[in-house]
């Protein structure tokens, strides 16, 4: 009974970083997006790894998947083992702290495949935890399947295939879209909201100064203010969130105004999305008055999306010699529409037609 329970245990933990694993090595960029949440100032406070998001993602996604297949196949198990506990750890205290303190609304374990509420991420770890348990207390009997030779080839033949996916995707897509902006997506339809839709349920919190000390009083506790007490702030707390479209931030604002619903109506546009034109790839940049010229002569409208200040865009229109006009939309949208600093979207009508990351720009379809 307890090889059974051990051998279900190795097979379950080593299934499930694997496919964690390799959700995540889809798309490491938008992982590395996740753990830079979770160093910034407001969460953990580590804003020095924060250069260093997209490396640790890196190296993180492809440990999940090693682990995971060295589990199954018994190699090396006391030192897998070991690191599958000394990760599943680290794994509960990150969910345990963003769940308790409410500050990373989603951990990112599965990507954009699968969203997880902060205590079912913790809930997935503490049962994680309670197989890797049962690994760690009966270590001795996890065997390798095969011989040393073929273990060893099937360790290293993970590593390099994990290795070169992190290497394509990074410079080029994910393999898989799971995200909202995907091809063949429409996004006015994405910003809709049913009429029966759940709402939100938020209960206005009133904060008052009394005896020195900030007090929070809800709108029945109103009439027992004490006398004395100085008004401080209001703040909306959400009871239950209610109905949350896949696409609720994005904007095409341009001098104060917002033209998302006159440009999604165009039948051929080419959105260049630089969400940080500071820190843009310079070879995107280089690219972009020249794709501009080409989508125009086929009868596009042109134009970029970013979250960049005025005075940086008219720097980088200078430097480059950019002729088509940018309009403003916060940084995470524009993240979330392509990982790539710059990248190509083409829409009809506000459907998303094709996407390209500034490395494969020859791929375009005009």
């Amino acid at each position: 009974m307890k090889n059974i329970i051990t051998q279900f245990s190795r097979i379950f933990v080593g299934i499930l970083f694997i496919i964690s694993g390799l959700i995540k090595l889809n798309d490491p960029v938008g992982f590395s997006y996740k753990l830079a949440e979770y160093f910034s100032e407001p969460v953990l406070n580590m804003p020095f790894f924060i250069p260093f998001s997209l490396a640790i993602a890196l190296i993180v996604v492809i440990l999940e998947v090693i682990l995971g297949v060295m589990l199954l196949i018994g190699f090396k198990s006391k030192w897998t083992i070991w690191l599958l506990l000394l990760i599943i750890i680290m794994f509960s205290f990150l969910t345990f702290y963003s769940a308790y303190f409410d500050v990373v609304k989603d951990c990112g374990c599965f990507g954009d495949a699968l969203h997880l509420t902060p205590w079912q991420s913790f809930t997935k770890d503490i049962v994680l935890f309670f197989f890797i348990m049962i690994l760690f207390i009966n270590m001795k009997l996890i065997h390798p399947l095969f011989s040393n030779k073929i273990q060893n080839s099937l360790a290293l033949t993970s590593l390099f295939l994990c290795c070169f996916m992190g290497y394509w995707v990074v410079n080029h897509l994910p393999l898989k879209d799971f995200r909202a902006y995907k091809v063949g997506n429409n996004i006015q339809k994405g910003m809709e909201i049913p009429e029966d839709a759940p709402k939100s349920v938020v209960e206005m919190i009133f904060i008052y100064k009394v005896n020195g000390v900030d007090k929070e009083f809800t709108e029945k506790d109103l009439a027992n203010i004490p006398e004395g007490a100085t008004f401080v702030d209001r703040k909306d707390k959400v009871i239950t969130e209610g109905y949350v479209p896949p696409i609720h931030d994005f904007v095409m604002e341009k001098d104060g105004s917002d033209y998302k619903d006159e440009l999604l109506q165009e039948p051929k546009l080419l959105m260049i999305v630089a969400y940080n034109l500071a820190e843009a790839n310079e070879k995107g940049l280089a690219k972009m008055e020249q794709i501009n010229k080409k989508a125009f002569a086929k009868g596009y409208k042109v134009i970029g999306m970013t979250a960049s200040t005025p005075d940086e865009i008219a720097a980088i229109r200078k430097q480059y010699g950019i002729n088509f006009d940018f309009y403003f939309c916060d940084a995470i949208p524009l993240k979330t529409i392509e990982r790539a600093n710059p990248s190509f979207v083409i829409l009809e009508k506000g459907t998303v037609k094709q996407k390209v990351h500034y490395n494969d720009t020859e791929d375009l379809i005009f």
